[in-house]
């Protein structure tokens, strides 16, 4: 196989999680925008879904978020995603909007509050069950705002209990993704700040646990590709939530504000092995101002030329100048391929795909936000609400 055959044969393997509360309504913590035709339920989510994937062909699976996509019935949900030509990927749990929630959940000095929390983890571990799903993820907004509020360290030992006990519950074949963040909305402590923390607790924990990286939950400058390599030298990379930070968690299209950052993050997923591995490519976004679906499949193309320019860095000739010390050079290579315009490769591996190479247009050119908006009328909207 030539080398280009082989970054073809890469990309159409590539798979890219999209999130089911990227196709409801959102906004900011002031005002949540709805949009006409936005789905009403979690099925309708699907079908929105199913046609991001029936453009792009590499988005097959859907992140569930309980409670926002809870049902009366899961298999259903989950057939209802097979006939849409995809399937239930991540699912992700909610400790973080209930007003027993105010000083945390697994990490509450009430006991009882642990309870229910943990009580909503083991929850989401059936709901994997009925569904097939593979992956439970966790991000916790537990913290606290003052010094002295609570004590730090018994915080950490509350929170190593909780997971133990939900880590015992999962499955063959099921995984623990645990997901930090620098900050918000505790603005004093957060009990998983970093990948550190994170990787503490899932080196503990076992086989099964591993970390998530999202891209818009570090301090500005943060090296996310050095955290990457660290995780993947590990082995406790366990998946990305990909987005866009300006200023703290934006949670914009991934690839917006740093295409080069997510090249070189890319870089070193593929330099470690990752993205031939079982790391999830999730994608962790709000579309407040922007068309739901097309912001998606503009999001999935996005990760897809990263990819692309990753692949195609010519790791003999990065090697041997990073053995002479040749700083230049080494530098060049890479920046060879991240100039190179991935474009035209990616209309052809789609074409061999059997797609149409221009997912956007053909989107547009469909008929389906039309039809959602003249059906999808009366009911609530979906959304995580303000």
């Amino acid at each position: 196989m030539t080398e280009l055959a082989a970054v073809k044969a890469a990309l159409r393997t590539q798979a890219v999680e999209t999130p089911s509360w990227a196709y409801g309504n959102s906004g900011t913590r002031f005002k949540v925008f709805a949009q006409a035709g936005v789905p009403r339920d979690p099925f309708e989510k699907l079908d929105d879904a199913g046609k991001v994937h029936e453009f792009t062909g590499v988005a097959p699976t859907v992140a569930l978020h309980i409670p926002w996509d809870r049902v009366d019935d899961y298999a259903a949900l989950a057939a209802h995603a097979a006939d849409r030509g995809v399937r239930i990927g991540a699912v992700n749990s909610n400790t973080f909007q209930d007003d027993d929630y105010r000083l945390g959940s697994i990490c509450h000095p009430d006991a009882a509050v642990r309870r229910k929390a943990v009580d909503h983890l083991l929850e989401c571990v059936g709901i994997m069950d009925a569904t097939g799903s593979r992956d439970l993820k966790l991000w916790f907004a537990d913290g606290t705002n003052y010094p002295g509020q609570d004590d730090i360290r018994s915080r950490q030992d509350r929170l190593a209990e909780g997971l133990a006990e939900v880590y015992e519950r999962l499955g063959d074949g099921q995984r623990m993704l645990l997901e930090y963040k620098l900050f918000e909305p505790a603005f004093y402590t957060t009990d998983v700040p970093d990948w550190g923390t994170a990787y503490a607790h899932c080196l503990k924990l076992g086989e099964k646990a591993k970390v998530v990286v999202d891209t818009g939950h570090h301090a500005p400058g943060t090296n996310i590709e050095f955290i990457v390599a660290s995780l993947l030298r590990e082995g406790k990379l366990g998946g990305f939530d990909f987005n866009s930070r300006f200023y703290a968690d934006d949670d914009l299209m991934v690839g917006a504000a740093d295409p080069f950052q997510l090249f070189r993050i890319m870089y070193e997923v593929v330099r470690g092995g990752g993205f031939s591995s079982d790391v999830a490519f999730m994608l962790d976004q709000c579309h407040n101002i922007e068309g739901k679906i097309p912001a998606i499949i503009r999001s999935v193309m996005n990760v897809q030329e990263a990819t692309a320019k990753a692949l195609l860095v010519d790791a003999e000739a990065l090697a041997a100048a990073q053995a002479d010390g040749d700083v230049l050079e080494a530098n060049a290579v890479l920046m060879d391929a991240y100039n190179t315009d991935v474009r035209p490769l990616l209309r052809e591996v789609r074409g061999e795909m059997g797609l149409d190479p221009e997912p956007m247009k053909a989107y547009r050119a469909c008929g389906w936000a039309e039809k959602v908006v003249a059906e999808r009328v009366g009911g609530q909207q979906a959304g995580w609400g303000a």
